[in-house]
């Protein structure tokens, strides 16, 4: 199919304030002069917005990110899961019509959409609620026939139900995703012969479809009130992402800041700023007795400042907050402070190579450590929940 700009374009495009502030943020996610890796996500931001990318959007988008308009052009028109033109104000479905889905009765669904949608796909239906287009393989091949829909899949699809579900959908309802035929996940239809414990314990729906249901946006094309910033990001300037970093100091332990901002300079000049301090307290003239732990620095910041709760990161439970401590780790400021040497060092001490920037500890204690609150620390202080 190809893929063009529509004829008719609106005359401008503006992030509402939610969602600008949702696309500074995910800028924010890549290293300086890397901005442009967040093209799709913000283009994908645009078309929750408006339904389409239109021309304006695709420019307003090209402009955030200094991409050249054709850039973020190639990039809209090459992924099938933007759309070029308007589409439904309830729904946009996208029929798989690949091999197994078509065996087993796509084609039946396409004469659905043409009778009750429109006759050619791309096109929107008389009252201007729904539009279609059929796509190639979506992976869900032991379900077919399958259809997504707004962000879910509907599998195990038939032509009556299929009819149903569109004047459901119509009518202001929503339909639970998934196969429409009973079946839980995946599993042989005739039903299991084997791993038959999967059946106890189970939530109502398989978890995708459990998530789309408890969530409730299905259809609902996202406006960025719904789906706030859980994780402010902090930006190659040292701000967090949406606010000034110092805007509203905490009123309590301010003293592990200008720990943080030394760590940041250190870490901006490519210095090992955990291991720099150590070095500068050392010239105490230790004792043989001393001399033998190194960890004298870190047992000097719990003396003024007092060990932090570092299960208060994500990922730490109390396992890995002893190893912490064994290795002379007990406040946020020291876990900002780290390098790339000092993560991979203490990979190695705590055998879960990787934890420390998959669960990005070093951005959640530069917040801790100036006092703001994560969303983590906030279940942490409300439910004692923690994680190992």
């Amino acid at each position: 199919m190809l893929r063009r700009l529509y004829h008719e374009q609106p005359e401008s495009f503006a992030f509402s304030p939610a969602n600008q502030e949702w696309a500074e943020a995910q800028i924010t996610k890549y290293p300086e002069g890397r901005q442009a890796s967040a093209v799709i996500p913000l283009l994908w931001r645009a078309q929750e917005q408006e339904g389409w990318l239109s021309k304006p959007a695709i420019e307003y988008v090209a402009d955030m990110l200094g991409m050249a308009y054709i850039r973020v052009l190639e990039v809209a028109s090459f992924y099938f899961m933007f759309q070029m033109q308007p589409v439904g104000s309830v729904a946009h479905i996208q029929i798989c019509g690949t091999l197994s889905c078509m065996i087993c009765g796509a084609e039946d669904l396409i004469a659905v959409c043409k009778e009750k949608i429109a006759e050619q796909p791309h096109t929107l239906s008389a009252d201007g609620k729904f539009s279609w287009e059929e796509v190639e393989c979506l992976g869900a091949c032991t379900n077919a026939p399958m259809a997504q829909i707004g962000k879910d899949y509907y599998e195990d699809m038939t032509a009556e139900g299929f009819a149903r579900m569109l004047d459901d959908m119509a009518a202001g309802k929503v339909p639970v995703p998934g196969p429409q035929n009973g079946r839980y996940a995946s599993e042989p239809l005739s039903g299991l012969t084997s791993l038959k414990e999967y059946d106890s314990g189970r939530t109502q729906y398989n978890a995708s479809v459990q998530l789309a249901t408890d969530i409730g946006d299905t259809i609902k094309r996202i406006d960025g009130t719904e789906v706030p910033i859980l994780t402010p990001w902090i930006g190659a300037d040292g701000k967090v992402a949406g606010r000034e970093a110092d805007a509203n100091p905490p009123a309590e332990a301010p003293a592990p800041k200008p720990a943080v901002k030394q760590a940041e300079e250190a870490r901006k000049a490519g210095k090992p700023a955990a291991k720099a301090a150590p070095k500068a307290e050392a010239k105490a003239s230790p004792s043989p007795e001393q001399a033998v732990t190194e960890k004298a620095p870190a047992a000097k910041t719990v003396a003024s400042t007092g060990p932090d709760d570092l299960k208060q990161l994500k990922g730490v439970g109390p396992a890995l907050e002893k190893k912490l401590h064994a290795a002379g780790v007990t406040t946020f400021a020291q876990i900002a402070a780290w390098g790339p040497e000092e993560i991979a060092d203490m990979d190695g001490k705590l055998s879960f190579k990787g934890r420390i920037e998959r669960d990005g500890w070093v951005d959640q204690a530069r917040l801790l450590a100036a006092g703001e609150e994560t969303e983590f620390s906030k279940k942490v202080s409300k439910g004692g929940v923690y994680e190992d």
